[in-house]
């Protein structure tokens, strides 16, 4: 929002001087100067008259909607049960800026524990009610994942890149996220208990929503990492 306000008000500024009338001379010009003064003029007034729309534009445009991840009221449509191979790791061939995908990555109610996952792309993934407890999530990515209520027990995050995402009401323990990238990440109402966050990155909003969390304590049984003093929750 800062951006976009610089940025109309360097378009309004240079559009200030376009509705100024240019300077006449005291002195008798020529009717071919006064044509040409005329032209600059009328020049001038498209200029800003196109500047002030695209400023209007900037100022009335929505700024950008929540991730789906992170959306508080999302309704998920019914789990295609007929869909035999729904229940299978798929790596996105789109990308992961916008979890795009071709149809809808559901993975609710699968059971996948110990899957092996590394390097994937999950993102856009729905998860609720899935077991991929000690699954091998390291290097992937969940940008925008769906991951609530749902057991990831024991699985490896490490390297991995957890992008607005929401792990709401999911259970974490022992869960490692070793240097992983968990930007506008939540883990409100998550069992965060002996997971390890040692280098993680967080933004400083999650880090304090995280280290509120009553489960945040224990070690990892599989680094030994302190689960408080990983997250760098001193008190």
């Amino acid at each position: 929002m800062v951006a976009k306000t610089t940025l109309i008000s360097l378009l309004l500024a240079s559009s200030t001087s376009a509705f100024a009338p240019p300077q006449m001379q005291t002195t008798t010009t020529s009717r071919t100067t006064q044509l040409s003064a005329t032209k600059n003029n009328n020049n001038n007034i498209e200029i800003a008259a196109a500047t002030f729309a695209i400023a209007s534009s900037l100022l009335l445009s929505p700024l950008s909607a929540s991730a789906d991840g992170q959306t508080k009221e999302f309704k998920l449509p019914p789990i295609d049960q007929s869909d035999k191979s729904r229940c299978v790791l798929n790596s996105s061939k789109m990308g992961q800026a916008n979890a795009a995908r071709d149809k809808l990555y559901d993975l609710r109610e699968c059971p996948l524990s110990g899957v092996k996952g590394n390097e994937f792309d999950l993102s856009g993934v729905i998860m609720t009610g899935t077991d991929v407890s000690k699954a091998n999530f390291r290097d992937a990515q969940f940008s925008k994942g769906y991951l609530r209520n749902s057991n990831f027990d024991g699985a490896d995050f490490t390297n991995a890149i957890v992008d607005r995402a929401t792990f709401k009401g999911s259970s974490l323990k022992g869960t490692i996220f070793a240097n992983a990238v968990l930007t506008a990440t939540s883990f409100e109402g998550a069992d965060v208990e002996n997971a390890d966050f040692t280098d993680a990155y967080i933004g400083d909003f999650d880090i304090r929503n995280l280290c509120k969390n009553p489960t945040l304590k224990g070690e990892n049984p599989t680094t030994g990492a302190d689960t408080r003093l990983s997250a760098n929750c001193i008190n």
